[in-house]
């Protein structure tokens, strides 16, 4: 009996394979161009047919105040001062938030019992809106620098514990197994096979923590908030100056998608076999 097999398909000539990823790059990159010239057309017109600068400003009063705050500053900060003590803000809370998301996260996911008892909680506190333990924060510790990175790590560590805990938990009992029978003990088994497993999972909830400081700063800063950008925003809406407004959304909404952008290129450094297991 002679079994013939097909020959396989030519592969695409060198020069084809070279040009397919920069084709898709530049694909992509015109598709989001022309969504952008797109929203701001319409928002040009909006603005146009609305003639109220208060409820809509047009794209020109919103750039005006991005020269005007960059150059002689918005209540006494320049719009690059505002914006720097708000990524500090987000930066150290997000930090806190992450690492104590993690510790809680692994208990959660390694022990039973303790799982039992703390997740009700987690849950409790990952409902909880940002401005209703904010005016707690304000009681115990005033209106200083405290309870702003105490609500951003607040915000910031339930997405990570609960990622955590359900990846921890996830792990191929399997593989835990056999580390086990080969000598490890319950530390190596879970730093050597659980944890780099559940690291994609991970680093998911840790871009989601990152975002939710980032939604939460406004908040944070709605108590002597200045400088900062949340606090820009809201003297901002206490005046109607609805451009101010704007620009501050821009500012957070910018610097928020660079850093999730630097948060992609980590997850690709430090996990490449993402996808593989």
């Amino acid at each position: 009996m002679t079994t013939t097999l097909a020959p396989a398909p030519p592969a695409p000539p060198a020069e084809t394979a070279a040009l397919a990823p920069a084709g898709g790059l530049r694909r992509r990159l015109a598709l989001r161009l022309l969504a952008l010239v797109v929203l701001y057309v319409l928002w040009e017109v909006t603005a146009r047919v609305m003639r109220n600068p208060t409820f809509i400003p047009p794209p020109g009063a919103v750039w005006d105040q991005l020269v005007k705050t960059s150059t002689s500053g918005y209540s006494g900060h320049l719009l690059i001062e505002h914006l720097g003590v708000s990524l500090r803000r987000i930066v150290i809370g997000s930090a806190v938030g992450v690492a104590g998301g993690l510790l809680i996260g692994v208990l959660l996911g390694t022990v039973g019992w303790l799982r039992v008892v703390a997740e009700p909680v987690i849950t409790f506190v990952r409902a909880l809106p940002p401005l209703a333990y904010f005016s707690l924060f304000i009681i115990w510790f005033g209106i200083d620098e405290t309870p702003k990175l105490w609500l951003l790590s607040i915000a910031a560590l339930p997405p990570v514990a609960v990622a955590t805990a359900a990846a921890v938990h996830g792990a191929p009992t399997g593989l835990v197994e056999a580390a086990r029978a080969l000598g490890a003990s319950r530390w190596q088994s879970t730093r050597d096979v659980v944890l780099p497993h559940a690291l994609p999972e991970i680093f998911t909830g840790v871009r989601l923590a990152v975002g939710v400081a980032y939604s939460s700063v406004v908040a944070a800063e709605t108590i002597n908030g200045v400088p900062g950008i949340g606090g820009m925003i809201r003297d901002a809406q206490r005046y109607s100056q609805t451009d101010v407004v704007v620009l501050g959304l821009f500012a957070i909404g910018l610097s928020g998608l660079l850093i999730d952008a630097l948060l992609r290129i980590t997850e690709d450094r430090l996990i490449p076999w993402r996808g593989r297991i």
